[in-house]
């Protein structure tokens, strides 16, 4: 079903990007790591992201190999960076999640097995998401400290389910993302074929035109005060001894 309207035009090793006239397919390629947000990747997901906006895709779709989709950031080795690379490895996430909130084209997130935090983000920061029945989310950043996509997270499933959400750090299974709005559609992986073909369909609809200003209209723009909070929540002091608490919890 793919193969009839997918062509790969590159390819490295953490993402896989498959581009047709209208289509850009990025694919988290670590499922040893459940599909961890280390920096390259990230680099790699930002550099995908912004060629998108310029390339004439008109969907963007983000999948993940393996069990999960994705892990969120990727913790290995956080006892040897500074706090000042920790900081720009969170502010690096941050710009690409901004990259995709406010794309001026349809945006899908198809999401399968466990997600915790800046993974869960970035299902948040499509702008339709699906998941596996057996899907689960997290968002623990704040139990350690971390504001990220609070506002997000918000506009999505209302102010007060995101506070209860995230208080708790409460883990969440795909029915209940749906029922707060998180997600659009629980279906199985056999069923993702069908649903992309009709995303493919409904991202035609409008000009290229038309889908940026009705993007613009629709999605409030705080992307300054979402990157000032992350700034201000990771710059006080001791981020890398609440991390390594939170770990060992």
């Amino acid at each position: 079903m793919f193969g009839e309207w997918y062509s790969k035009d590159s390819m490295n090793d953490e993402l896989l990007i498959e581009k047709t006239a209208t289509v850009t397919t990025l694919t988290l390629n670590r499922p040893d790591k459940a599909n961890a947000l280390g920096a390259a990747l990230v680099d790699a997901l930002s550099a995908a992201v912004a060629a998108a906006h310029v390339d004439g895709t008109r969907l963007l779709l983000l999948k993940g190999n393996g069990r999960n989709f994705c892990a969120g950031f990727d913790f290995g080795g956080f006892e040897d960076a500074s706090e000042g690379d920790l900081l720009l490895r969170f502010a690096r996430i941050e710009m690409l999640l901004q990259s995709l909130y406010h794309a001026p084209f349809a945006t899908m997130a198809l999401a399968q097995g466990k997600n915790f935090g800046a993974g869960v983000d970035l299902i948040l920061a499509c702008a339709s998401r699906i998941a596996a029945p057996d899907a689960a989310f997290r968002m623990p950043g704040l139990k350690f400290g971390l504001q990220l996509g609070t506002r997000r997270l918000a506009a999505r499933i209302g102010g007060d389910a995101a506070r209860a959400l995230l208080a708790a750090s409460k883990t969440f299974g795909a029915e209940e993302g749906l029922r707060i709005g998180f997600l659009h559609q629980v279906a199985p992986l056999p069923a993702w074929a069908g649903l992309i073909e009709l995303a493919v369909a409904d991202a035609q609809q409008l000009s290229p035109e038309a889908a940026a200003r009705l993007n613009t209209a629709t999605v409030a723009d705080t992307r300054a005060p979402d990157l000032a909070d992350l700034i201000r929540s990771a710059i006080e002091p001791g981020l890398k001894e609440r991390i390594g608490e939170y770990r060992k919890g």
